[in-house]
């Protein structure tokens, strides 16, 4: 059974909403779908909790084989005992992956011939492992390596090392049973020089199969330390292609950025054509191998920063207090009014003090030789990658503003021609082939313009 599938391209939902709203806030509209972590074959998910020097990381394993294959090595700062480990649901990840997703929107042009009435209106929301002791310890110390913490967490085994050599620590994970592949040692290396230590962690298989569960959950580490980075080099082991990695970082203070590689926004607020709804997965694949390729492969994209608080179109509902504290948040004020359930519990609650930002990267060994480092900032500028739909109004016109919106028509779908191409790489006449099939009539030849221009 695989894994991942292609997103299902319409997930209509909502209600039609026009509203007033200041520049930075107005999205309003329909939403229709989202380019969810789901598009790619290989995408790990990495949840980041920070505030100062505190992290709670979630790893989202996207292991695809046999259980008693799985192996995870991370290099982390400090000796984790096993209060400091727990194993997260892997809804969370979905959770977080559907409210920061970019989206597609659309929007329906009004009668032209009709004066335009607002209405404000808030939108609704889519529903949106033991190895054996003994005799072993004097074998570990002549390699360098030092057990410095041994348990069981859900169904996984977990070791902490600390080790000397890069050498040393490949061949004790090897004799222990975690099958690494080689080439770990180059990889290990400066992590031993940086004295950090190893999270090492197996299935259980007897745990495992008492769990029920057909997927491996989420590990969760907690750890104290300055160090604000991602080691995602020992990812790069078993990588034959390009990797995919999204990092959602919560954060009470604002927005988080990448310090040792550029941080791109994706392209954004850009007109479509409405084929584009039926074909959203493809589209923004493209979109997104367009843009990697046009910055040269060596940077992380920014797709969504926003207050968790809200949204605006909402492809999901934020994530409510007791959801955010299993996503790792621990810094939320212990409140009634944001207790689910309770009589003054509010949805969503207007001081949530979490700030999500959501980066997409995609790497190889060559253009990502270091680890990335990451920094908080105080910048709270809302962001999101938005994709939108103008459809033309189709009811009958018979006025001279009427007329004027008819002939301005063929040179808006011809930009938006223009645009997708631009964005995706497409072939520009494939996609006025396409268009054609969605606008229909309303793509005007030379004569008909000339007429309307007559009419006026």
């Amino acid at each position: 059974m695989k894994r991942f599938q292609l997103i299902i391209p319409l997930l209509v939902v909502v209600i039609s909403v026009l509203c007033f709203a200041p520049t930075a806030w107005a999205f309003c509209g329909f939403y229709v779908a989202k380019a969810d972590a789901k598009l790619y074959n290989k995408a790990s998910q990495v949840i980041i909790a920070r505030d100062g020097d505190r992290t709670v990381l979630t790893m989202a394993n996207d292991f695809q084989g046999e259980v008693k294959d799985f192996a995870m090595v991370v290099p982390v700062p400090t000796v984790l005992q096993k209060e400091q480990v727990r194993v997260a649901q892997p809804k969370i990840v979905e959770r977080l992956d559907a409210f920061s997703a970019p989206r597609l929107v659309e929007y329906f042009d009004s009668d032209p011939c009709t004066p335009t009435v607002y209405e404000s209106v808030m939108p609704q929301a889519a529903p949106s492992p033991t190895a054996r002791q003994g005799s072993r310890r004097d074998s570990d110390a002549s390699l360098g390596v030092t057990v410095e913490a041994r348990f069981n967490v859900g169904e996984y085994d977990i070791v902490i090392l600390s080790a000397k050599e890069s050498g040393g620590l490949e061949t004790w994970l090897n004799r222990n049973g975690y099958k690494i592949p080689r080439g770990a040692k180059q990889l290990l290396n400066p992590y031993i020089r940086s004295s950090m230590k190893f999270f090492v962690a197996k299935v259980n298989l007897d745990k495992f199969e008492q769990s029920g569960y057909q997927f491996l959950r989420p590990l969760q580490i907690s750890y104290q330390s300055p160090k604000f980075i991602l080691p995602i080099r020992l990812g790069m082991i078993n990588a034959t292609t390009e990797q995919d990695l999204i990092v959602y970082i919560l954060s009470p203070k604002g927005e988080a950025e990448i310090t040792n590689y550029r941080t791109v926004k994706i392209p954004t607020d850009a007109n479509i054509p409405i084929f584009v709804k039926n074909e959203f997965s493809d589209f923004y694949k493209s979109m997104f191998q367009t843009s990697y390729t046009k910055e040269d492969k060596k940077v992380a994209f920014l797709e969504y920063a926003w207050d968790m608080s809200n949204c605006d179109p909402c492809s999901a509902d934020p994530l409510n207090p007791e959801e955010l504290k299993q996503a790792g948040v621990f810094w939320l004020d212990d409140n009634s009014a944001n207790i689910p359930n309770s009589p003054n519990f509010r949805r969503p609650f207007p001081n949530s003090n979490v700030f999500i930002t959501r980066l997409h990267i995609r790497y190889t060994r060559d253009k990502f030789p270091e680890d990335p480092t990451f920094q908080e900032t105080s910048n709270r500028q809302l962001f999101q990658g938005r994709y939108v739909l103008q459809h033309p109004f189709t009811g009958e016109i018979n006025c001279p503003s009427g007329r004027e919106y008819q002939r301005s028509l063929p040179k808006r779908f011809e930009q938006e021609a223009q645009t997708l191409a631009k964005l995706t790489n497409w072939n520009i006449q494939d996609i006025r082939q396409k268009m054609k099939l969605s606008v229909g009539n309303l793509t005007n030849s030379w004569w008909q313009n000339f007429l309307l221009w007559l009419k006026l």
